[in-house]
């Protein structure tokens, strides 16, 4: 059986942006883990939203909530840091860093165990859990300490690494979707995922994509590039955007090695609902490329958080009906 999972993130409820407390926060989990539930998802994500902050409510916390927390991160850069930070290639997506590191990082008050024991219990089905690889991290990091990019990957790497080893879901997945536009990273970044799954005891997943923001594309690149890449992840299986990307891709993924494959059939950057035959129609096309045995898990390309609920509702219920179609059931 191919299974289906969401990648992370779903969108904020109206109430949690209104009232921004710990049992709005309960009361919104619910709603997400059982809309997954009545969907049919068969692994499912507590759409991120501990990381919710009403202070910064255009963002799902992929970045700031990871670093703002950590020791020797510092807030606040003075104009000629900003100056320094916005001259390094690759961050035109973001205005400004979530701080610059000033001193040895360490983990500060990140407490990842706690949000995840927040919603463990509140679902009976299997969980996933996602971090943010350390790549991505000090991507978008100034940084006035390690004067390397690789130490302070690193460095956020066992930070990372001891955080995840407290966490027993079912699945615990490392996000990059920085690495595709500027793959010649590719060791650098699979050496920090990598020290970040040291820490998994139990499934170990890789979320790749190439960025979505109001639905745009942030990273451009293609997979051709970033094969080595791949094969150098310590992952049990991939978490591929595919949907969105050029259909003969598919073909460069037959070189990937030893990880199972979860591959994108839901276009989470368009508003349109696909039906169940476009997805069972996607998953066909993929598994006569790669073949079915290789294939673990069908989802969406990346997280809903960007889309209205009702839309990330229904193509949850797409998702699990393409999958259905494809199997026959």
């Amino acid at each position: 059986m191919i299974k289906t999972t969401v990648v992370g993130s779903y969108p904020v409820p109206m109430w949690l942006r209104v009232f921004s407390n710990r049992e709005s926060l309960r009361d919104a989990l619910l709603a997400v883990l059982k809309t997954q539930e009545l969907a049919g998802i068969d692994v499912v994500s507590d759409g991120e939203l501990c990381r919710w902050d009403i202070n910064h409510a255009g963002s799902n916390g992929m970045i700031d909530y990871f670093v703002k927390p950590l020791d020797s991160v510092k807030a606040e850069l003075s104009a000629v840091q900003l100056a320094a930070w916005r001259a390094q290639r690759g961050m035109d997506f973001r205005a400004s860093p979530p701080g610059i590191v000033t001193g040895p990082i360490g983990p500060g008050t990140l407490n990842l165990k706690a949000d995840f024991e927040f919603f463990r219990d509140l679902t009976t089905l299997p969980r996933k859990f996602t971090v943010t690889s350390p790549f991505m991290l000090a991507r978008t990091l100034a940084d006035e300490h390690y004067g390397d990019l690789e130490t302070l990957v690193m460095a956020l790497a066992d930070v990372l690494k001891d955080q995840v080893k407290a966490i027993d879901a079912e699945i615990v997945q490392v996000d990059e979707a920085n690495v595709p536009g500027c793959p010649e990273m590719g060791p650098v970044a699979a050496a920090g995922i990598n020290r970040v799954l040291e820490g998994v005891s139990t499934e170990k997943a890789v979320h790749l994509c190439y960025g979505n923001y109001g639905g745009q594309t942030i990273q451009e690149g293609a997979y051709e590039k970033l094969i080595n890449f791949l094969n150098a992840l310590d992952a049990d299986h991939l978490v591929l955007e595919t949907a969105h990307r050029p259909e003969d891709e598919l073909t460069v993924l037959r070189e990937v090695e030893g990880a199972g494959l979860g591959i994108g059939v839901i276009d989470i950057k368009v508003n349109e609902v696909e039906t169940p035959e476009v997805v069972a129609g996607r998953i066909e096309r993929a598994a006569g490329i790669l073949g079915v045995d290789r294939i673990q898990y069908v989802h969406p390309d990346c997280g809903f958080w960007m889309l209205p609920r009702s839309v990330a509702d229904a193509k949850m219920r797409a998702l699990t009906a393409g999958r259905n179609l494809f199997e026959g059931r």
